[in-house]
């Protein structure tokens, strides 16, 4: 039986929960970085669609070994103030989730890590010990964000009116809308222009007088 909450804040992973973009960490190793840190930009100001990106930059990754996933995770940094965010939700009764347009190769390493109670996010698909290029499995997109916040709210008995979604780019829109309170952290332009709070400093610790 899922546990009960008094609120639930649901952020996103990459340049939220911590300060990298996955993808772009996996294409380095490919030798693309660059050239998919460029797509992943358009992507997340909203420039071409989500899911259309990710398997153009996904389908980059095409070779690259899973033993590169090791590496790609010592490269991870947390956002300044994540802990602290995290702990003061839980010291508050609340729950903390991450869904994500990245990977749970990387986020089911990081997530518990940060003491992330839930977490989605798309996965890659293998052979042979090397990626083939594809994502395995629906793509979480924007419209999967904000279901998977409500599907959360519901499942932990917890009214729309106490969630909080935290993100930073286009495809993080329909959840910040959803939410009872919306925050654009380390956000594009068109995700400062459209949520009702804008928080400045990279700082998750920031978010902290704002939890009911």
């Amino acid at each position: 039986m899922p546990v009960t909450a008094r609120f639930l804040v649901v952020l996103d992973a990459d340049s939220t929960l911590i300060r990298n973009e996955v993808i772009e960490l996996l294409a380095d190793e490919a030798g693309r970085g660059a050239e998919v840190a460029a797509a992943t930009e358009a992507a997340m100001r909203g420039e071409v669609d989500f899911a259309t990106s990710l398997r153009a930059r996904v389908k980059v990754l095409t070779g690259v070994p899973t033993s590169a996933f090791a590496r790609v995770r010592a490269r991870i940094e947390p956002t300044p103030g994540v802990r602290e965010l995290i702990d003061g939700v839980h010291a508050r009764g609340g729950l903390v989730g991450v869904v994500s347009g990245g990977f749970h190769e990387i986020l089911d390493d990081v997530a518990p890590a940060l003491g992330v109670d839930v977490w989605r996010a798309n996965r890659l698909a293998v052979a042979d010990g090397a990626l083939t290029g594809e994502v395995d499995g629906p793509i979480v997109d924007a419209a999967a964000k904000a279901a998977q916040l409500t599907a959360w709210a519901a499942a932990h008995g917890v009214a729309m009116h106490r969630t909080i979604a935290i993100g930073d780019g286009a495809n993080d829109l329909l959840m910040i809308g959803a939410a009872g309170l919306g925050l654009a952290f380390n956000a594009k332009p068109t995700v400062r222009a459209q949520a009702p709070v804008v928080i400045g400093p990279v700082d998750l610790a920031q978010v902290l007088p704002l939890l009911p």
